[in-house]
Formats: structure tokens, C-alpha cells, sequence
């Protein structure tokens, strides 16, 4: 789909549409967590190709458990909005409670790409507007990228971050 405006197809269902979704826990079992929400993502998910997990330092408050973080890639018929919902009622069901800010979390499921498409809303803006700034994004993400381009035609370069920072966790 090149820039398309999504939200005027006439059947989004029949559109397959690559999506980059990237997950983080720090509760109640953080691969479990992840596991079981890929798990539910993969009902209107398909094709799941998924990064290695890694270990991090929370980016907030230091007073919270280490994260656990991957990126999966994938296929859907969604529209960028409905993708949104279906995520936070995964979010949801696995007890995710907002308390603040970069708090500890069951699960965080983020939209990273949406194929090659910019789109804002007042609830959703694609790509998502931090992952060239979190180490614990981007080489999960790069683990997926092999070139080194990401869905909008930007080249991330392995070597300007810090992946000292993560532990890569073999499940």
C-alpha cells in the first residue's frame, strides 16, 4: 500500500497490511506476559515473525522491575484505528492499569509501522513517534530489518545505539 489513506478503502479486510508492533512487560511474569499476548495478537495477526526477547532498564522511574521487550512483524486487514483498539483490549484483558507515566505494566503493545504509512490522530500516530529513541526498540526492530530500512524508507544504523544496555533473553 504506498501512503494510501486507509481509513477510505472500501474493504480494509481484503488489504494485508504489514505491521511492526513492539511489546513490553515488567509484571506479573513479563514473558509470560508476552507470550500470552502474541498469543491473542495472532487472532487478527498473521504471519508472526517475532524478535528476540530483551532485558532493560525501565526508561521512567527507576523504583519499578526490569523490562522485558521484542518486536513482532506481521500481516493484517485491520485499519490503523481498529488495530489500536483490538491491541488495548489485549491490554486490558492482561490487566494493564495506567498509574503513571512510564510506570510498571503487565503489557504495552505499540504500533511501530502501519506498512509504509504516516498517519496522526488525536489517539494514534504512525510510526510511533519514539522508536528511534529506545535502544530496546530499535535492535529488536533490526533483529526484523536485516537492511537496515524501515517500512517508511528511514535507515537505522545498529552502531548509533547503546546495545550494551539490553540482555537478550534465549527462551
Amino acid at each position: 500500500m504506498n501512503h494510501q489513506n486507509v481509513d477510505h478503502v472500501e474493504n480494509i479486510s481484503d488489504v494485508t497490511n504489514t505491521i511492526f508492533l513492539g511489546l513490553g512487560s515488567n509484571l506479573d511474569d513479563p514473558i509470560n506476559q508476552i507470550e500470552q499476548a502474541i498469543d491473542s495478537l495472532s487472532a487478527f495477526v498473521q504471519s508472526i515473525r517475532r524478535a528476540p526477547l530483551y532485558r532493560s532498564k525501565p526508561l521512567g522511574p527507576q523504583d519499578q522491575p526490569d523490562f522485558v521487550n521484542t518486536v513482532i512483524q506481521g500481516q493484517t486487514g485491520l485499519a490503523p484505528n481498529d488495530l489500536l483498539d483490538r491491541t488495548q483490549q489485549i491490554e486490558t484483558s492482561q490487566g494493564r492499569i495506567k498509574t503513571m507515566h512510564w510506570g510498571p505494566r503487565t503489557i504495552d503493545i505499540d504500533i511501530l509501522y502501519f506498512e509504509n504509512l504516516r498517519f496522526m490522530s488525536p489517539t494514534l500516530t504512525i510510526p510511533h513517534q519514539e522508536i528511534l529513541n529506545r535502544s530496546f526498540v530499535v535492535i529488536p526492530l533490526l533483529d526484523l530489518l536485516p537492511n537496515q530500512m524501515t517500512p517508511t524508507g528511514d535507515r537505522i544504523e545498529r552502531n548509533r545505539y547503546d546495545a550494551s544496555t539490553l540482555v537478550r533473553i534465549d527462551t
